[in-house]
This record gives C-alpha cells, structure tokens and sequence, in this order.
C-alpha cells in the first residue's frame, strides 16, 4: 500500500453507522432468511439473494466511507429506492409463504361495524370530478413523500432529513411486515361482484388507475394500509419544513385517507390499521432512533 493511501484510511472518518443502515440491514437480513428457507419454491431466487447481498453491500458502503462525498449524498438518499425494491419484492413473495389471503376477514370486519360495505356504499356519491380529484390525491403519495425530503434537503435541514428518511424507512417496512402477516389484495379485487359501477374520471383518472394497478394489482398490500400511515408521517414530518406545509399536508393527508376507500383500494380497518401504527410511530420513532445511536436532538 502506498504512503498516500496508508495516509488516507489512517485519516479518514471512521464508519458512520445511521440508525436507517441498522433498520434496512436487519430487514434485508430477515427476508434473505425468510427466502432461503423457502428458496426451491421462488422464482428467480439467485437473482434475489445477490440483489439483497448487493444492498447490504451498498449501504455499508456508505456507512465505511462519509468522507466521499457522492457516497455521502447516497447515503442521505437510497432508503427510497432501497424500499421501493422491497415492495415489488413481496409481490412474489407472499404467494410463495402458502398464507391464506385475508380479504374476507377484513371485508367481514367492515360490514359487521358499519352494517355495508364501505366501498359499495359510497357508490351513492358517484362522481367523475370527486372521482377524478381523489384519484390524483392517492397517485400523489411517492411525490408528497419526495417534496418534504427535498425541501429539507434544500434548506440544508440535514439532522432533520436523516431523521425523517429513517421514519419514512421504518414506516415502509413496517408496513411490509404487516402485509406479510395479513396479505390481502383489496376491495377493488375481491368486493368487485358486488360493485354496480366502475369508476370513471374525466382526463387523467384512467391513465392514473391503470398505472397504480400495474403497480400493485399484483400486491398483497392492504392491511396496513401504507397511504394512511406513511401519509400521516410525512404530514408529521412536514412540521421541520413550515407550519403553513404542515397545514397543507394536513388537509392532503385528509383527503388521500378518503380516496383509499371511495377508490376501493382499501378497507376501512386497513385505514385503522395504518392510522394507529403512524400513532405509534410517532411516539416511539425518537427513543428508538436514539438507541440506535442516532441523535435526535432537534430532528425528532
């Protein structure tokens, strides 16, 4: 080795472990094992064991070298990407675990509060414009998501940003936990029959509709419903950009828990569901960032 770099690695920052490495490792972890005990039924399962082994690669990557600075901004940022590939993993995982799907029991539990089912009773509010609106809200999900990250990342409100991802990451995680435990695909799906009309918009709603349905037709990605609680915590999340963006985000967050039943892509105990674990996130996300050694002092 020579001297410059023998001057480099004794000077360089030691490796700077964030508390989201430690939740996406232990995740991909989880999920390596998960697949290597039922890898003769996968598809593809090289292709996934390399792609997780890549991801742990990467992100101790970034965690080993702070001092490089295109490293350094991959760090900030790869939780999305990172989480993104880990849902349209599960849309061939879960067949896989044999569980049986939960639709029925979550659309039993529906009718038994409300005495109808949600979805088939909001048809009396037929509207292509409500249609419409609301179907915009629900595609906005990732950009509302993206627009507090960047507008902290803009205001240089970095502790903020690392605290924020690391919520956002959890939250998505959580999720997928929870759709691994209780899959089910949705009302749209499995209350169809029952439904006297399809839903029509008037310019972008069938574009929208059938790029959400490429998306996640595939999923089993109802109970928790992730629009209402990722939703809710980027609303949270919103309080270190302005109050005037947590007021916005407020009525936002209203309005795509509303489209996740009208547009039939949830149950309300999904929306419960996911309303409560952002509750609980909430309250616990800063002592356990905390104990995973980050500083919320500030952030959370």
């Amino acid at each position: 080795m020579s001297a410059k770099m023998q001057d480099y690695f004794m000077t360089s920052p030691k490796a700077d472990w964030w508390p989201v490495d430690k939740v996406v490792i232990a995740y991909l972890t989880a999920v390596t094992a998960l697949e290597l005990f039922y890898w003769p039924q996968l598809p593809n399962p090289w292709e996934r064991l390399l792609t997780h082994l890549a991801l742990i690669l990467l992100v101790a990557a970034v965690a080993y070298y702070p001092a490089n600075r295109f490293l350094r901004i991959v760090h900030y940022w790869y939780p999305l990407p990172c989480v993104s590939y880990c849902y349209k993993e599960m849309g061939s995982l879960i067949p896989v675990l044999g569980r049986p799907a939960a639709d029925a029991a979550l659309a039993h539990i529906d009718f038994a509060f409300w005495g109808a089912n949600p979805t088939v009773w909001l048809e009396r509010f037929n509207s292509p414009l409500l249609a419409e609106a609301l179907e915009m809200v629900y595609s906005g999900f990732v950009p509302a998501i993206l627009l507090v990250a960047l507008l902290l990342w803009i205001r240089k409100s970095f502790a903020q940003f690392r605290y924020y991802a690391f919520l956002i990451a959890l939250g998505f995680l959580l999720s997928y936990a929870g759709y691994f435990l209780v899959p089910a695909r949705g009302p749209r799906i499995f209350l169809r029959h029952l439904q006297t009309y399809d839903l029509h918009g008037l310019w972008l709603f069938h574009w929208l509709s059938a790029t959400l349905d490429h998306i996640e037709s595939a999923q089993y990605d109802c109970f928790p419903s992730g629009h209402t609680e990722l939703t809710i915590l980027v609303w949270w999340g919103s309080r270190a950009v302005s109050s005037i963006l947590f007021r916005v985000m407020f009525a936002y967050t209203v309005g795509v828990i509303f489209a996740t039943v009208y547009l039939r892509y949830h149950y309300t105990v999904d929306v419960l569901a996911g309303a409560i674990l952002a509750g609980v996130l909430i309250l616990t996300a800063p002592r356990i960032y905390r104990d995973l050694g980050g500083n919320t002092g500030g952030e959370a």
